[in-house]
């Protein structure tokens, strides 16, 4: 199984293959439909971002609470499509990788193969055994979202496999 350190760059993540398993290990950032919506308005305002894009890595998450001794709590992947609509403008921010689950627009992966980047899927119902690779997590932006904040997270070992590779082959379209 392959090895990914995050933050990745397109050249880091050249190799992978749609359908490829893979172990992410290394910084990402949560963020969902209302942090996405966020962040757009503040590229749209010429703001700065909260986080850095330069090959930055995005769960689609919203974990529950810590439990006592643990990070974060359960971190399944949620539905990536309702992001779709402002993956492009990341993309071109610099956003190199995205974790989620569920299929992706035909302009989304339009937009990972301009930039070299990938979506990786994770399994949906398992998110108690996904916070188990969590060793960290800081929030870091829009915490009145609660859920749905920014937290930076600490991934070892992720396991999850590639779901759209950079060149726009797709998990979803392979024959069964």
């Amino acid at each position: 199984m392959k090895r990914v350190t995050l933050p990745a760059s397109s050249k880091d993540l050249r190799d992978l293959q749609a359908g490829e398993p893979v172990l992410l290990s290394g910084t990402v950032y949560t963020a969902r439909d209302a942090a996405h919506k966020r962040m757009i308005e503040l590229l749209e305002q010429r703001k700065e971002l909260p986080i850095p894009m330069k090959d930055a890595a995005i769960y689609y998450v919203g974990p529950t609470p810590a439990p006592k001794g643990r990070p974060i709590g359960s971190a399944g992947p949620t539905t990536s499509s309702r992001m779709d609509a402002y993956t492009p403008a990341l993309l071109d921010q610099g956003l190199t990788v995205m974790i989620g689950k569920g299929r992706r627009s035909a302009e989304v992966k339009e937009a990972i193969v301009t930039h070299g980047a990938v979506y990786f899927v994770a399994c949906g119902g398992a998110g108690a055994l996904l916070a188990h690779h969590i060793k960290k997590a800081e929030p870091v932006a829009f915490e009145d979202l609660l859920a749905e904040a920014i937290v930076r997270l600490t991934l070892e070992d992720f396991p999850c496999f590639v779901g759209v590779d950079s060149f726009g082959d797709d998990v979803y379209d392979q024959d069964q």
